[in-house]
């Protein structure tokens, strides 16, 4: 049909690690096909040859999200930044005026849904609870006291330790949050 938008290959950004160049970031498309952030770039194109490859811009990826750390000005002056990715907003004392937590957290994904993003959210009591939430969680909502319950199921990543700590633990048998927090 003339004057259809052509379609895209899925696209996956790229960085430097070592002498191996690996996954940054990627599309929904890409996500689709079983890519995942980490893998080899070789890897990911002997599986898919037809990806597009761009090369990580980590000044526009800070420029863009200090972007949107202003944007969020909307919600709450309490805005700081979880490079190289995130945002944490303390939205204490700022809720009920869009209608509670539910309705705030609602209003900004779908606005920003809107604008072209695919975000994922949590909201909890404490920062690490709604970081675990909206990186590994089934629930984008964590309810107070409700925090073990929840990140028990979740992977050793969403109690945000180091990686080699992380590998200590499961090589001793402890593969989840909850069988930390049961230890």
């Amino acid at each position: 049909m003339a004057g259809a938008p052509a379609e895209r290959a899925p696209l996956v950004f790229v960085r430097r690690e070592n002498n191996t160049e690996r996954i940054a970031a990627l599309c929904e498309a890409a996500s689709g096909l079983g890519l995942k952030p980490g893998m080899g770039l070789a890897d990911a194109r002997a599986m898919h040859p037809a990806i597009e490859v761009v090369a990580e811009d980590p000044a526009a990826n800070r420029a863009m999200l200090e972007g949107l750390a202003d944007w969020c000005d909307r919600y709450t002056p309490q805005v700081a930044m979880d490079e190289p990715d995130g945002l944490f907003l303390d939205i204490s004392g700022c809720a009920h005026l869009f209608g509670g937590e539910k309705a705030m957290l609602d209003d900004c994904l779908a606005r920003l849904f809107h604008q072209g993003f695919a975000v994922a959210a949590g909201l909890a009591s404490t920062p690490g609870a709604a970081w675990a939430a909206a990186r590994h969680g089934r629930e984008t909502a964590i309810e107070p006291g409700a925090e073990a319950e929840a990140l028990a199921p979740m992977p050793l990543a969403a109690l945000r330790i180091p990686p080699a700590t992380r590998e200590g633990l499961h090589a001793v048998g402890l593969r989840c949050a909850g069988a930390v927090l049961a230890a």
